[in-house]
């Protein structure tokens, strides 16, 4: 017996891959409903590679009474008006936006790294999934912080403008087209040209000089990992249209060397460690395109400070930053609380 899913947001880029990896991973669903504004409803879309075809329903209207959970990828406007409504009417919302990651009474959930924190969804009915740049990193820190307690991370992202959704993907082509073509290349989406260039800026800029984006992956990675830890983090946007990359410095509490730290990332959960030490012997963001593991390569002591290594991780955004996170949340929610069968 399966469970009535609604995926909320369905006609965007995260939505669409949502319902790839439902299908993709075989989830237990006995009935789907896909959800987008009124502009879009009547559309059909097709569920994964099933050969099924759903029709799109305007979430103006749609009528949340029986259904189990909902996969939201609406952005924070449209979640603060829905998702409320949703989970009074007893279906859980696995939200992808940023509105509810911060609330105390609302898990933030990675399921390799905390799912014992998703016991606490009941207070809201509601379930946050962190941020892109985020999941991917604290993937890679959990094995490592069990081992040896991390200190410290400074971290410099690389970040795919799919990130900023399908505007974000669009600028990207046609500034790379035009300037091929000796047309101009004026920014709409970012503040300055992304082709064949980098950006450090994403989201907007707060007081103390940092982004928002950087902010998040402070505040994330202290409550789904260890408030102890200290982050600080420089956010890029760079011409990859999709997967993020990560350099990640750590320091530790406890002694801990490359190799060790290899053996370690070679057996955690959700992890793939190519790490070669040789010409291509690393992994980059276009080859981590449709896989839903977390890629870690360049592994090396960090000699600058005691107790420290360096890395580099790589991550598709659309599928560990977002959909297929919120599928695992979806699954380890049906595991634990809303077993059916």
């Amino acid at each position: 017996m399966g469970y009535r899913i609604v995926v909320a947001g369905a006609t965007g880029n995260v939505g669409r891959e949502m319902l790839n990896i439902l299908a993709e991973r075989e989830f237990p669903i006995e009935e789907i409903a896909v959800l987008a504004s009124s502009r879009s409803t009547g559309t059909e879309i097709e569920f994964g590679d099933s050969g099924k075809i759903l029709k799109i329903r305007n979430i103006e209207t749609f009528d949340w009474a029986g259904w189990d959970m909902a996969l939201f990828a609406i952005g924070s406007e449209a979640t603060e008006k829905f998702a409320p409504i949703a989970a009074k009417a007893g279906c859980v919302v696995i939200d992808n936006s940023s509105l509810y990651r911060m609330d105390p009474d609302v898990p933030l959930i990675v399921p390799e790294v905390n799912p014992d924190a998703i016991d606490g969804y009941k207070k809201r009915n509601i379930i946050a999934n962190p941020n892109c740049s985020t999941a991917q990193m604290v993937v890679a820190l959990k094995p490592l912080h069990d081992a040896a307690t991390i200190k410290r991370v400074i971290v410099s992202t690389y970040q795919s403008v799919s990130g900023a959704g399908k505007q974000g993907m669009d600028e990207l082509f046609e500034q790379s087209r035009n300037i091929f073509v000796g047309d101009a290349a004026e920014p709409v989406k970012f503040t300055k040209q992304i082709a064949f260039n980098v950006i450090p800026h994403i989201d907007k800029f707060l007081d103390d000089g940092s982004t928002k984006e950087e902010w998040k992956m402070v505040v994330e990675t202290k409550k789904i990992l260890d408030p102890k830890i200290k982050v600080t983090a420089t956010c890029v946007r760079v011409p990859v249209f999709v997967g993020h990359s990560e350099s990640i410095n750590i320091e530790f509490e406890k002694e801990l060397s490359a190799e060790q730290a290899q053996d370690i990332l070679r057996e955690a959960p959700g992890i793939m460690l190519v790490d070669k030490r040789e010409d291509a012997g690393y992994v980059t963001p276009i080859e981590c395109v449709g896989d839903s593991a977390t890629y870690i390569s360049r592994v090396r002591d960090d000699s600058t400070v005691d107790n420290g290594i360096a890395l580099w991780c790589v991550s598709d955004n659309l599928r560990k930053g977002a959909a297929l996170n919120a599928v695992q949340i979806a699954e380890l929610l049906g595991r634990r609380h809303l077993q059916k069968g």
